[in-house]
């Protein structure tokens, strides 16, 4: 029996990070390659249901530069995770191994370059960033989620192909934007770094500042941090407004499928599905992101004319509200705004990705799934 080839991913610990990953994954087992995931403790704690035949713990920490103190204990965990990786491939000989950024995808990537084992690397936001910048040049390709992507040293090979999104994504990605003649549904989402600025803003600026015939037709879909759904949904009541609040929603894709208008931070995942799906959003860039990367994430809708941009200096109660009430006013144009996002979109990242995949290890590109 032929031995299926090997593609082993190193994935940091966010979701967005493994998310992406989880897609590509899914794609290269569907050719009928084997999967493995190496990532730390943070990285794994996403890893339930991705499509790896085995996966790796290895030790990681991000360097803490404004902490010098802590950087010998940071590169002796890299160091041991290193080691880690490098036996576990002299176990499993991978045929190519690719990389999604984040510090534990840093002892996948360099027990790889070590050993001379082919490397590929995807950035999903639009400033590349430090661990995929350390090794991009030691890449085959570095492919990224948006057409921009800063930071990327010259000798780098650089390709747009967009972010890989899950499968509940292209589903949803054939429903048109909603009737705009009934009730208007406005989700809103931060992440959990960004939903308290958010919790508190929107509810002031619908109550204060959106005319009282919008607020009658409003359907509010929020995520609101644990501490604060209580406060929040009292606002809400008291002003007879729908609205269904949770620190989370794991079905994204259908949340953003139904709604008129999204409010959201700038993270490339989230950037992705919402112009995966098709609509129109106020996006308020993660001040303090690292290199800024949330306002490059925001560029390309905002340029397709698909969203409006809000720094988060910006966002007042009265801006946002008028922001808010300009658009969901305007029919004909969140019905532009969606097919504009759509335009920007991308549903078949995953199949070019893995066509990349598998020519940077030097094998027959096998097929294409996603055919969108």
């Amino acid at each position: 029996m032929t031995q299926k080839p090997l593609v082993v991913i190193g994935a940091g610990g966010t979701g967005g990070h493994m998310f992406p990953a989880a897609a590509f994954a899914g794609e290269m087992r569907q050719r009928g390659w084997a999967v493995g995931l190496i990532s730390d403790s943070r990285g794994l704690a996403y890893a339930e249901g991705f499509p790896a035949d085995w996966t790796q713990q290895v030790a990681a920490a991000s360097p803490r530069l404004r902490q010098p103190w802590t950087l010998p204990a940071t590169w002796l965990k890299l160091r041991a995770g290193v080691a880690t990786a490098r036996h576990r491939f002299g176990e499993t000989r991978p045929d190519l191994v690719a990389g999604f950024g984040g510090y534990p995808a840093y002892p996948a990537l360099s027990a790889a370059r070590a050993l001379r084992i082919p490397l590929l690397i995807h950035e999903q936001n639009a400033v590349l960033g430090r661990v995929n910048r350390a090794f991009a040049a030691a890449a085959t390709h570095v492919a990224s989620g948006f057409d921009r992507l800063d930071r990327l040293p010259r000798a780098a090979r650089h390709v747009a192909l967009g972010n890989p999104v899950r499968p509940a994504v292209i589903a949803a990605a054939g429903r048109a934007l909603p009737d705009t003649d009934g009730t208007l549904t406005v989700f809103v989402t931060g992440g959990s770094q960004g939903a308290r600025i958010l919790g508190e803003a929107v509810p002031e600026a619908i109550m204060a500042h959106v005319p009282a015939a919008l607020q009658a037709r409003l359907r509010l879909v929020q995520q609101v941090r644990a501490e604060q759904i209580d406060a929040v949904s009292a606002r809400y009541a008291a002003a007879g407004i729908q609205a269904e609040l949770a620190p989370f929603f794991d079905d994204m894709p259908a949340r953003l499928a139904g709604a008129h208008l999204v409010i959201a931070r700038s993270g490339a995942g989230t950037v992705s599905e919402i112009s995966a799906i098709g609509r129109p959003s106020i996006l308020i860039p993660l001040k303090i992101a690292m290199d800024n990367h949330q306002l490059a994430n925001a560029d390309g809708l905002v340029r397709a004319g698909a969203a409006d941009l809000l720094l988060e200096d910006e966002v007042t109660p009265a801006r946002l509200g008028a922001q808010i009430a300009r658009r969901l006013a305007d029919g004909p144009g969140l019905r532009a705004m969606a097919r504009a996002a759509a335009d920007a979109g991308t549903l078949r990242a995953a199949a070019d990705l893995a066509d990349l995949a598998e020519q940077a290890a030097g094998r027959q590109v096998t097929s294409r799934t996603a055919t969108l």
